[in-house]
């Protein structure tokens, strides 16, 4: 790592502030689970030094990690190998679509409803489904109903699947008529989704990477760890911002959304680094079988192709 790359990701760490498990579910989601989801804890512990985290601070976020069911660990001799769990290897999937996919579709005007206000009884189960709906991107039209112009359904059929309060809720289409002014649709959108903060979160994603697409891209001896270094903070900014964003189609967003400028300069960035950070991923990482396994093709589809 030259000095200037050195400069680059110590910028980065001091902008994003990342915390230590939300870095390692990054990790996990990005490098580790195309690749088979399964690692020699140490060997997760030298791939993640480099952006700032210490042996004792991966075990302490590892273990709370496995409290939520994200990973589960099974030792061989006196080490430990930590792997996706089954709902954490659906969580991904889920999220999959979202953070990698090259653009959005066309939207037919037609409305996903989601109600639970009567039919799912109060309490900790209703009140999960709809913080899980919010994740997916629904936004709040009244009370016990939420709504999407264009949810991922596969990832909405899997939430309904795992939710106990679910197999009481009611899933609706709706159409927008012909009949309907776009000022009445804008008030819909401006009243489910925070659009203005969603927006600021892409402004400070793109003043963030801007300049390492800048100081990178005429690079001809990008280093290997520099690169899964950026590649993990650049999906770590994004999936922040994204994760946020309901993924509403471009017909209802204006022509300078912000989301359309940080999606291409995520997908450029991401392409310039994979490379070489994939060389450094493999150099480092180990499974109970030895090296980790080649790339599952599907990782090659990302933002497009790579």
């Amino acid at each position: 790592m030259t000095q200037d790359q050195a400069a680059i990701v110590a910028r980065l760490l001091d902008r994003l502030k990342p915390k230590a498990k939300s870095l390692i579910v990054t990790v996990y989601g990005d490098a580790i689970a195309h690749h088979g989801g399964n690692a020699w804890l140490g060997s997760v512990i030298s791939l993640v030094e480099p952006l700032g985290l210490n042996e004792r601070i991966v075990r302490t976020s590892v273990f709370r990690l496995s409290k939520e069911e994200w990973l589960v660990s099974s030792q061989l001799g006196r080490r430990s190998y930590y792997r996706l769990t089954e709902s954490g290897r659906r969580r991904f999937e889920a999220a999959h679509e979202r953070v990698y996919r090259p653009s959005t579709r066309p939207w037919d005007g037609r409305w996903t409803l989601v109600i639970t206000s009567g039919a799912v009884p109060a309490g900790e189960d209703r009140e999960a489904l709809r913080r899980d709906l919010g994740w997916l991107g629904f936004g709040q039209l009244a009370p016990g109903i939420k709504i999407h112009p264009d949810p991922d359904e596969t990832a909405l059929r899997l939430l309904l699947a795992d939710s106990p309060a679910a197999r009481n809720a009611v899933v609706m289409r709706a159409e927008t008529l012909a009949l309907t002014a776009s000022e009445g649709l804008g008030d819909i959108i401006r009243s489910c989704w925070d659009l203005d903060r969603l927006a600021a979160d892409y402004t400070e994603f793109l003043e963030t990477f801007r300049p390492v697409w800048q100081s990178l891209k005429d690079d001809p001896d990008l280093d290997p760890q520099t690169c899964f270094v950026v590649r993990t903070l650049l999906m770590h900014g994004y999936r922040r911002a994204l994760l946020r964003d309901p993924m509403l189609p471009d017909e209802l967003l204006g022509a300078d959304w912000p989301g359309t400028a940080a999606r291409q300069l995520c997908r450029n960035l991401y392409r310039l680094v994979q490379a070489p950070a994939e060389q450094h991923l493999m150099a480092v990482l180990e499974t109970a079988e030895g090296p980790v396994p080649e790339a599952h093709p599907s990782y090659y589809a990302r933002f497009g192709g790579l």
